[in-house]
Formats: structure tokens, C-alpha cells, sequence
């Protein structure tokens, strides 16, 4: 498959690795509609694309993400929308996009520093993994907007770290770094700002070698297992054993351990 870049977003595959870098610096790597359409559209395509077995979202210079456009994406008429125009929008933008990073069958690695607000912060979160600098800023920026949370920050965040932090951090706006984020269990780890990049290539190198299928019905077990009473979830588990079971890293991962050596998988 080809993944283009658009302007605002960088995509490459390097081997088995999807590479998604914001890259609009001069508006703090605001997303606007056109970003969002392309990061849906590379993201869907990943989901069924074998080739690939990670995808990395970063960012080009110091912040991840200030959020959504707030301002491109209200004023493409000079024309005052209609009525509803929010809730007819939302549903094919960041409503779309947070599902897609919860449920695509692909590990995604979120690597973070400097701001990461609004939508930029829900983006970590949805990631299977966030590595962020000690020094970043993770902040909710609706109350002082006059607005109200959007693209799932208010499921999100309960099910991290539960209503009274949920709280701080969306009806206080309180800002956390890093270093926070990672003590509550909102991100998978904080580390030096100079450290990042190799803390994250370490990540995506595991996660690109692991056994790709049965990484994906893991993930789809711990998203779904979440509306579910036990005796499904338990159905669901066994479908994914018996999935995975069918696929050739999990023959490799039954040979390695016969021979005592260490499995070499190829995500099949």
C-alpha cells in the first residue's frame, strides 16, 4: 500500500514500521481537517496491511500537538454554519479517528514532548503506548475556551486513572508533565528529553519483532473486554487463543521453545 504524506502530516514506512510525523511546527502541529483525513485514511489502511506491524506517531519540532485547528476548521466560509454543524462533523473527524486507534489490530507507539493539549493528549492516550519527555505538558484546554471535552477525553481518562484525577485535569484544566502522566498511569513512560528518541526506537524495535497477530487480538481483548460482562469476554478469549493458534509466529514461538532459543517471528 502507499501512504502519502499530506501537507501538515509525514508518512513513511521504514520495513515494518508506519512512520506518522505532524509536521506543521509553526501552529504547534495544530490538526486540521486535511491532517485528520489523511491520518484516518493511513490508519485504516495499516489495519489490513501486512506489511505493516507497528505504527509510530510523532511529531516535528518541540510540541506533539496543541489539538485541534480550532480556527482553520471555523472558518472555511465566510457563511455562518448551520445549526448542528458540530455533531454532524465530529463523527467522520476526531470521533472517527480516536475508535481507529483503539481498535486497529496494529501496536501504536505515541511519542511525545513539549505540548500535547486537546486532541494532541487523547491521541496519547488512544496510543497502545505513549513514551513522553519528563518536561512535557499534557493539558486539557476546554474550560478555559468556554468549550466542552471532545474526542473522547471524557471516556478516556476515567478508565486511566479514574473520576477525581478526571476531574482535576478536565474541569480544573490542571497541566501535568510527563513525568505526572506517567507516575498516574495515563502514559506508558517519561523519560530525558535526550533519551526520547532512543527509548522509543528500543519500543517499536520489540513491538515490530513480536508476534504481530496475537499483539492485535490482545488488543482487541482489552478494548472490547470493557463492556463486557465476564462469560462473553471469555468467548471472545477464546476465539483470539484459537485464532492465533492458526498462525505461523505461534507455530515459531512453539519451536523456539522446544529448541531453547529465542523465537524470530515474521507477524504471520
Amino acid at each position: 500500500m502507499s501512504y502519502d504524506s499530506v501537507s501538515g502530516l509525514r508518512a513513511e514506512q521504514n520495513g515494518p514500521v508506519l512512520h506518522l510525523t505532524f509536521d506543521r511546527a509553526d501552529r504547534r502541529n495544530a490538526v486540521n481537517d486535511v491532517m485528520l483525513d489523511a491520518m484516518i485514511a493511513h490508519l485504516a489502511a495499516a489495519g489490513v496491511d501486512e506489511s505493516v506491524r507497528v505504527i509510530r506517531i510523532d511529531a516535528e519540532g518541540p510540541d506533539f500537538c496543541a489539538g485541534s485547528d480550532l480556527i482553520a476548521n471555523n472558518t472555511r466560509s465566510e457563511r455562518k454554519p448551520r445549526v448542528g454543524s458540530t455533531q454532524r462533523r465530529l463523527p467522520n473527524k476526531a470521533n472517527r479517528l480516536i475508535p481507529l486507534l483503539l481498535e486497529t489490530q496494529v501496536p501504536i507507539v505515541a511519542v511525545v514532548r513539549g505540548w500535547a493539549a486537546g486532541l494532541g493528549f487523547h491521541i496519547a492516550l488512544a496510543a497502545d503506548f505513549c513514551v513522553a519527555a519528563d518536561d512535557t505538558r499534557f493539558w486539557e484546554p476546554f474550560m478555559a475556551r468556554g468549550f466542552t471535552p471532545d474526542s473522547g477525553a471524557t471516556w478516556l481518562l476515567p478508565r486511566l486513572i479514574g473520576l477525581v484525577r478526571t476531574r482535576q485535569l478536565v474541569m480544573l484544566g490542571q497541566e501535568i508533565t510527563g513525568a505526572t502522566a506517567a507516575d498516574w498511569g495515563i502514559i506508558h513512560s517519561a523519560c530525558a528529553p535526550d533519551q526520547l528518541d532512543s527509548v522509543a526506537a528500543q519500543l517499536v524495535g520489540q513491538l515490530a519483532e513480536a508476534p504481530t497477530v496475537s499483539l492485535g487480538l490482545a488488543k482487541w481483548l482489552l478494548h472490547s473486554g470493557n463492556g463486557l460482562d465476564l462469560d462473553r469476554h471469555l468467548q471472545n478469549e477464546a476465539l483470539a487463543l484459537e485464532l492465533a493458534s492458526r498462525s505461523d509466529d505461534f507455530k515459531e514461538g512453539l519451536a523456539a521453545f522446544r529448541d531453547k532459543r529465542d523465537a524470530k517471528f515474521e507477524g504471520r
